[in-house]
């Protein structure tokens, strides 16, 4: 099985960066590929970001490209979301997953418990 905890949220004023990080566990995980998803004030929860097992195919919900990165480090077993010129938009609790496919959270096996990300205009 695979655990996940998600570090790195705060509160920041628009326009700066923040990079979330992702660590797993369990001997599968560098296997599987990850997701991010986010749910914010009064909405529903939405994809942001999918990254291949190997870290070379990477897909972005279109509020996020060319703001949002993401890359992973196997040997680490870590997973990251870098966000630049964030927006308030962008405030919500962001969630790593791992064990589905693409944009669909439904598929994903695995979930994080989320870490809050606030930014102020």
């Amino acid at each position: 099985q695979v655990q996940l905890v998600e570090s790195g949220g705060g509160l920041v004023q628009a326009g700066n960066s923040l990079r979330l990080s992702c660590a797993g566990s369990g001997r599968t995980f560098s296997a599987y590929e990850g997701g991010w998803f986010r749910q914010g004030p009064g909405k529903a929860r939405e994809f942001v970001a999918a990254i291949s097992y190997s870290g070379d195919i990477t897909s972005f919900t279109d509020s996020v490209k060319g703001r949002f990165t993401s890359c992973r480090d196997n040997p680490k077993k870590m997973v990251y979301l870098q966000m630049n010129s964030l927006k308030p938009e962008d405030t919500a609790v962001y969630y790593c997953a791992a064990g589905g496919i693409g944009r669909t959270a439904q598929t994903y096996a695995y979930w994080g418990q989320g870490t809050q990300v606030t930014v102020s205009s």
